[in-house]
């Protein structure tokens, strides 16, 4: 025998619903996300882009009481399937939709159980060659759900998934470029070191600005700069060793 499964599991099959009844068809859009060009001489051209995440929309409801279409063995309470859909949009995280097409023996597709009876069934079904038709990471991005009135407690449901792709955020290091900073440093240290000159017989200021700086005058600056009396100037001893001032700075 031949039956489709509709399966919502959170956490790695820690919690496994199956849908009780059967929606009807599930909506399934899936498009490109095509960026469209105009060229000179060409026209209009499409680029292709990687597709856009796949969205599923079904509908349904959580029956009150079995009717003789519900599938698996076990079925709950209309509000157990509504608290637990709720329960895992509250976590933000993914869960996973199943659409499945089995040949089954005598016994139905695993439904409401726990985590051990979920892998002993599934064993069962893969040596039964299981057909997975849809098995895809989602999130939930709506659910709509309706208390029938006067149908036995039964809720009508409206589901939208989204496919959901896994992802880390990686630690971005930044490297320093070795090159630059060893200019940078070379550029922080080419600062001028003050030039000296130092003096012989017949030497003035005067002079030595004459012959160091190309002009005379700056000798105030080289008698400032050297913190030289004017008392001092015609007795300037032979071998002084005095500072001279960068030639920019003495224009």
């Amino acid at each position: 025998m031949e039956e489709y499964g509709f399966f919502l599991t959170y956490n790695n099959q820690d919690e496994v619903v199956r849908l009780p009844v059967n929606p009807e068809k599930i909506e399934i859009n899936s498009s490109g996300d095509g960026k469209n060009y105009t060229i000179i001489g060409l026209g209009e051209i499409n680029s292709i882009q990687p597709n856009k995440l796949r969205e599923i929309t079904l509908e349904s409801f959580f029956p009150g009481q079995r009717y003789p279409f519900v599938v698996g063995r076990e079925l709950q309470t209309p509000y157990y399937y509504v608290e637990m859909i709720q329960k895992w949009m509250e976590t933000k995280r993914p869960i996973r939709f199943v659409f499945s097409s089995l040949q089954l023996p005598d016994y139905a597709l695993y439904g409401n159980t726990s985590k051990q009876a979920v892998s002993a069934k599934a064993e069962r079904f893969t040596s039964n060659r299981a057909f997975m038709a849809i098995n895809m990471a989602v999130s939930i991005e709506k659910f709509d759900w309706t208390l029938a009135a006067g149908e036995s407690g039964d809720i009508q449901f409206k589901l939208s998934l989204k496919e959901y792709v896994f992802y880390r955020a990686l630690k971005v290091k930044i490297k320093k470029d070795k090159e630059k900073s060893t200019v940078a440093k070379k550029r922080t240290d080419t600062k001028e070191t003050p030039k000296t000159y130092k003096l012989v017989a017949g030497d003035s200021l005067w002079k030595i600005a004459k012959k160091q700086l190309g002009d005379g005058s700056h000798y105030k600056e080289i008698q400032k700069l050297n913190n030289i009396k004017d008392s001092e100037l015609r007795n300037l001893p032979i071998g002084m060793v005095i500072k001279l001032p960068q030639k920019e700075a003495a224009k």
